[in-house]
């Protein structure tokens, strides 16, 4: 299975709000970088992040996804719902980056659609 296969796999889970089984595609000390926001390191930064960032499963538009060695490149749209109930709707570029077959960083560019 390539790696932009593995991704996909791994965030249809996302989508389903079963976020151990996405994990489960991660290593064990998985960087997330949120560039101008945040770090996560490791995975129980990860739990806690979506388990406070996804009330509801967020909902992923990918327009592009691009494999080069162990990178895949995903742009796209995301909603999220936040703890008012309301969507908020995002573009994101997201650069993975893999270890055999697990994803072990992540740099993503996200920036706030503005009605």
């Amino acid at each position: 299975m390539n790696n932009t296969t593995i991704l996909h796999t791994a965030n249809a889970y996302v989508s389903k709000g079963d976020y151990e089984s996405f994990l489960a595609y991660c290593t064990s000390d998985t960087k997330w970088v949120f560039v101008g926001e945040r770090i996560l390191n490791g995975k129980e930064e990860v739990r806690a992040y979506m388990k406070e960032f996804y009330i509801e499963p967020p909902v992923f538009d990918v327009e592009l996804a691009i494999e080069d060695g162990d990178f895949v490149t995903v742009t796209g749209n995301i909603r999220l719902k936040n703890k008012t109930g309301k969507y908020e709707h995002f573009n994101y570029c997201d650069i993975w980056r893999f270890e055999n077959g697990k994803i072990a960083e992540l740099k993503a560019f996200v920036i706030e659609k503005k009605p």
